[in-house]
């Protein structure tokens, strides 16, 4: 099969090698934290300053977690598969910054940004690299207390739907990298892209709750497993 149009999906576990810490591993953030308090709107609602710490910490951690292998690998495919005539989109759950510090430029977050605030009286969105309170003041309207984190919560819409279902629906390649394969509607992606005749493969420290949706699967640490599929794959493109 000749791969031209790629999408990646990534999660968690592409990040972990970084530092930054994952949701549903042993030792994960929700070891520590119930999701209900710290990312849901009745969350913060109920303590803005929880939710609050919670991310300026999560955004202190960033500023001090750098790219791995596996992120510096996908950037080198999306360059070299532009070069060949191709495209690469990477799709993430992720709300770090880690893809487009190795060099990667077609990343879409579907889950927000960490270094973004919302302003939940204008609705406006702006990059945001310091602590966040509840004494803050919007840079746009003025306005006391209205900042959160631009990150999607459980209970929200992700972010960008629309072109997303359009790099599905065009590539040929579906990859899932560092997913849990059990958060919707990213989960479903993988079906998804099976229906419109994309091949699909999993890379993933171990097998997925979506594993046996996929053509193929690889496993083991990413910073291992996806620099060796990126130097497979662009082996096999025609430059």
């Amino acid at each position: 099969m000749q791969v031209r149009r790629i999408v990646l999906l990534t999660g968690a576990g592409i990040s972990a090698e970084s530092g930054l810490g994952t949701f549903r591993d042993r030792d994960g953030l929700w070891t520590r934290h119930r999701l209900e308090d710290v990312a849901t709107p009745d969350g913060f609602r109920r303590n803005p300053v929880l939710v609050h710490d919670f991310y300026n910490r999560r955004r202190s951690d960033l500023k001090t977690a750098s790219p791995n292998a596996a992120h510096l690998a996908l950037a080198r495919l999306e360059q070299e598969m532009i070069g060949a005539g191709g495209s690469v989109t990477i799709v993430t759950q992720n709300v770090d910054d880690l893809h487009e510090r190795a060099g990667s430029k077609t990343v879409i977050h579907m889950h927000g940004e960490l270094l973004s605030a919302l302003c939940g009286a204008c609705e406006t969105r702006d990059r945001w690299e310091a602590d966040l309170g509840v004494e803050t003041e919007c840079r746009r309207c003025g306005v006391v207390g209205t900042l959160r984190p631009d990150v999607v919560w459980f209970g929200e819409i992700p972010y960008h739907m629309t072109n997303i279902q359009r790099a599905l629906a065009a590539c040929d390649l579906f990859v899932a990298v560092g997913t849990s394969g059990e958060v919707y509607p990213a989960a479903g992606f993988v079906e998804m892209a099976r229906v419109l005749g994309a091949a699909t493969l999993e890379l993933n420290l171990e097998p997925s709750s979506s594993a046996r949706v996929f053509d193929a699967g690889r496993y083991g640490p990413a910073t291992e497993i996806v620099p060796v599929w990126v130097a497979e794959t662009l082996a096999s493109v025609p430059h």
